[in-house]
């Protein structure tokens, strides 16, 4: 896959802490006039758009100016469609006609919006993605019969989808066909659609809004009075689908008559919903008696179940729910399915679209060393003299040259983000100086508030369970202390330095049990909220990527925000760890189909599965995916050399200062900083009439 080209300077701009902008009301495009007539000209888009959109859905520009909305999506100018000529055409043309500054450059996007008529809610479904956006030069005419391609600019065809700004997501997962039946309909292959109902009560007029979807493409219209009263009509939502598989791995609209859900098949329906309190959820299941019926007619409706939204308790959950059959609306069976809700954030309606870095990785970034736990771990080896995650051993990991720094973020109990990698602690009850086996009560990190860990005397895991003690240099210091907020973190160390942000969140295993022993109290969208909140207001322009072996975390991560890229740290084959209950990761196909899905930018592999199927490096990088790696099969030179070799895009291993063959000792990112700085300098002296010269020795000088 073709990757952007950097800039930098456009890197700052979106790195900046998100500004609050009023939400502007929707008006004709051409009478949207900001200023002076007299400093603005009339300039008229054209964009073809080679898929049908849908009812609801409308194109839009978004730029940098005031008519375009500065950027954000809420004062974009909507565009109107072209009637086509040709009916059977593909595509079709939208066109807008804006009144745009004369004296300044003019940049700007094309965004898909989904439209909500009842509230003229705006919704990014898709928008353009390239690092450098479309430009109007200040000299510009407006040519004859301009029209664009929406996604292609200079030739680099790049659209993501949008993330969540008041709207909400909700997954449905069905995983292995989770399907009890009667024995005669054990060997059916269902075919499952889900459609998002409104339960609100109309007001006059509201059930004549079109809707994203109707039910008159689906058989069940005989089974359910969906217009009874106009109450309990489709809501407006999407309603998408995606199959884990090697064939199709894209999130899709749902085929009139469901997808299948064989015993093999991982289908996770993504609907979006404007309304989250008042949307159930309709879900009819499909079969066909045969292949000669599959090819000459309509499928059997099997039965149905209205999934309330009463039921969701948490963001995440499993339900067990029974199947009403079609016809005699007596139970038929039962379906075991998961589901996930992800909400906007407290920054996601105020994030702009100047630029967005989620899929983007620079062609340069390849081989990047990256500090584990800065400088490594320190309770597996014994001749480790700095403690792991704090912000003395980050600084370490920098100063021998880390491209980036590894570390583990998790939430106090008061809800602060701090950098700690194991869930479980002991705490000494009596005084620090002695440490017999009575004196030690393990508890969950998350038990204690900030102000706990930073008081009372808490020992890592390792200590507590072999009673030894660990003494590190100058460990009364306060960039030594373990707990470090993410915050100073952020402000500690230098902005060229990369960030991998692991988020900790215990999953349940295969066996059935939870990797910790204990189950959730903080919701997760609360939980990544307080972690966003911060990263979003103290980041600067820090490249951050962020990644977690929970593959739905790693969903709210890509879909709360549009400004940093998501990883999935995978398990893949292994015999050193046990597998999680979710199959998305403990396999490298799944966890790459799961990526592709999602839209992350890629996978953190474990190397001890790379190492026993170096062709899996392939399998990543094929489908356009960024591949780090970690385990501690990294901590050796030939091991590294060889991932090097592999074409890994960055190595996360320990002890940077004993393993790193760097010759400068300087991460990759201030090299480029420095070198776009010196094009910059070189650019101003030719303007100035100065030369540039090359001294003997290399470096670069100015001269009158």
């Amino acid at each position: 896959m073709e990757r952007w080209k950097p800039s930098y300077d456009c890197e700052e701009d979106a790195m900046a802490a998100p500004s609050v902008c009023p939400v502007a009301e929707t008006v004709p495009t051409a009478q949207r006039i900001f200023g002076d007539i007299s400093t603005n000209r009339l300039w008229t888009f054209r964009v073809r758009v080679n898929e049908m959109l849908s009812v609801c859905e409308q194109l839009g520009i978004v730029g940098s100016c005031e008519a375009l909305g500065n950027w954000k999506h809420t004062g974009a100018a909507l565009m109107t469609r072209e009637e086509s000529q040709d009916e059977d055409e593909d595509g079709h043309v939208w066109t807008a006609q804006v009144y745009i500054p004369r004296h300044c450059d003019t940049q700007y996007r094309y965004v898909v919006f989904g439209v909500d008529a009842t509230s003229e809610q705006l919704l990014v479904r898709r928008w353009e993605v390239q690092l450098e956006p479309r430009c109007i030069k200040e000299w510009d005419e407006q040519p004859p019969e301009c029209q664009e391609t929406f996604g292609c600019v200079n030739g680099q065809e790049k659209v993501d989808r949008g993330w969540l700004t008041k709207e909400s997501l909700v997954q449905l997962k069905f995983f292995y066909a989770p399907f009890t039946w009667k024995q005669r309909m054990k060997r059916r292959l269902v075919h499952v659609k889900v459609t998002p109902m409104n339960l609100r009560i109309p007001t006059t007029g509201c059930a004549e809004m079109a809707p994203v979807s109707t039910l008159e493409d689906s058989l069940s219209n005989d089974t359910h009075d969906t217009r009874e009263n106009g109450g309990d009509s489709t809501a407006f939502a999407f309603s998408e689908v995606v199959t884990l598989s090697a064939d199709s791995c894209e999130i899709r609209t749902q085929e009139q008559f469901g997808t299948a859900c064989s015993a093999t098949d991982l289908v996770i329906f993504h609907l979006t919903v404007a309304d989250l309190d008042n949307v159930a959820y309709l879900v009819d299941l499909y079969s066909y008696k045969s292949k000669v019926e599959r090819e000459d007619g309509p499928p059997h409706h099997l039965g149905y179940h209205y999934v309330l939204p009463n039921l969701f308790k948490r963001s995440e959950g499993n339900l067990e729910l029974p199947i009403t059959c079609a016809k005699t609306h007596r139970p038929l069976g039962m379906m075991k399915l998961g589901y996930l809700i992800v909400k906007p954030s407290s920054h996601s309606a105020h994030m702009d679209m100047r630029v967005s870095y989620t899929r983007y990785w620079n062609n340069k970034w390849t081989g990047l060393d990256v500090g584990h736990r800065g400088s490594g771990t320190s309770f597996k080896a014994m001749d480790a003299v700095i403690r792991e995650n704090t912000i003395t051993s980050l600084k370490n990991a920098a100063e021998h040259g880390a491209d980036m720094v590894e570390f583990d973020v998790q939430l106090s109990k008061d809800l602060v983000p701090v950098v700690y990698h194991d869930f479980m602690i002991y705490v000494s009850l009596k005084s620090k100086c002695s440490m017999q086996e009575h004196d030690f009560l393990s508890l969950p990190m998350r038990e204690l508030t900030l102000e706990q860990l930073k008081k009372l005397k808490v020992y890592h895991t390792a200590e507590g369970l072999s009673r030894e003690t660990r003494s590190f240099h100058n460990d009364d210091l306060l960039e030594h202390q373990p707990f470090p907020q993410l915050a100073d973190v952020l402000e500690a160390l230098d902005e060229h330095i990369g960030f991998n942000i692991e988020i900790k969140w215990s999953q349940r295993l295969q066996d059935g049990r939870m990797e910790e022993e204990f189950e959730h109290v903080v919701d997760r969208n609360l939980y990544i909220d307080c972690i966003l909140d911060v990263v979003l207001r103290k980041a600067g322009s820090r490249r951050i990527v962020f990644s977690c072996f929970d593959p739905d975390i790693c969903t709210m991560l890509r879909y709360k925000q549009n400004r940093y890229p998501v990883m999935f740290l995978t398990l893949g084959h292994t015999t050193k760890y046990q597998k999680y209950m979710d199959p998305r990761g403990n396999a490298m196909e799944t966890a790459v189909w799961h990526a592709v899905a999602m839209e992350l930018l890629g996978i953190v592999a474990h190397t001890e599965d790379l190492l026993r199927d170096p062709s899996q490096v392939n399998l990543a990088k094929e489908r356009g995916l960024v591949l780090f790696c970690w385990g501690d099969d990294n901590n050796s030179k030939d091991t590294i050399k060889l991932l090097k070799e592999l074409g890994l895009h960055a190595i996360i291993y320990d002890k940077m200062d004993v393993l790193t063959t760097k010759e400068v000792k300087q991460s990759v990112f201030l090299l480029q900083a420095k070198d776009s700085q010196k094009e910059m300098l070189k650019l101003q002296a030719l303007e100035m009439g100065h030369v540039w010269h090359t001294s003997a020795s290399g470096s670069e000088e100015q001269q009158a």
